[in-house]
Parts: structure tokens; sequence; C-alpha cells
């Protein structure tokens, strides 16, 4: 089994968002986790090392911009952008306009 998965098939958060190349370090992304502009399933999380699986839904806000990503699969590497794609499905805030949480 892949050393960056545990048993249960789940990826440390931090180590997820470099592999799908949403930020372009894993110090990056920890920092974005800590500082609290990630929610995993609408629920604010604050560990880097929580562990998220396939059909978690993540916000984030990177730039003043939130994007909102289902994770599809967990990566075994970090290759190339094509690759990190298939990561991860993108939900476009058109499509979230008007509903609840």
């Amino acid at each position: 089994m892949p050393e960056n998965r545990d048993s249960a098939g789940r990826q440390r958060l931090d180590k997820w968002l470099w592999i799908a190349r949403v930020v372009r370090t894993r110090e990056a992304a920890a920092e974005l986790v800590e500082s609290g502009h990630v929610r995993l399933n609408g629920q604010k999380t604050l560990k880097s090392g929580h562990g998220v699986k396939a059909g978690d839904v993540l916000t984030l806000v990177l730039h003043t911009r939130v994007r909102v990503l289902r994770i599809l699969e967990l990566g075994e590497r970090r290759g190339p952008a094509e690759e990190a794609r298939c990561l991860y499905s993108e939900a476009s805030m058109s499509s979230l306009e008007g509903k609840t949480p």
C-alpha cells in the first residue's frame, strides 16, 4: 500500500492539496489549512494532517477566489497538471448560487 495513505483509504489534506497542484508546496498547503482558509465537507478544519478520502468536498479561499473541489481520487505522486486535474472535479460558483448549505 502506498505510504501516503492509511488503511482506511485516506490521505493527509496538505499532501492531497499539493499532489492535486492546488498549491505549489506542501508548506503552502499546510499554511492554507492552518490559517482557516479550508473547509472539509462544510466544516472548518485547522489540521493539515486531517485525512481526506474520495467523495469529500473542499471549499478553499485562494487569492480572494473561492474554489469548491470534490475529491475523486487520492494521488500517488505529484505528476503533470493533466494528471492532477483527474483527482478532483470543480463546482462553479454559478451552480452553487441559490442553494442553501
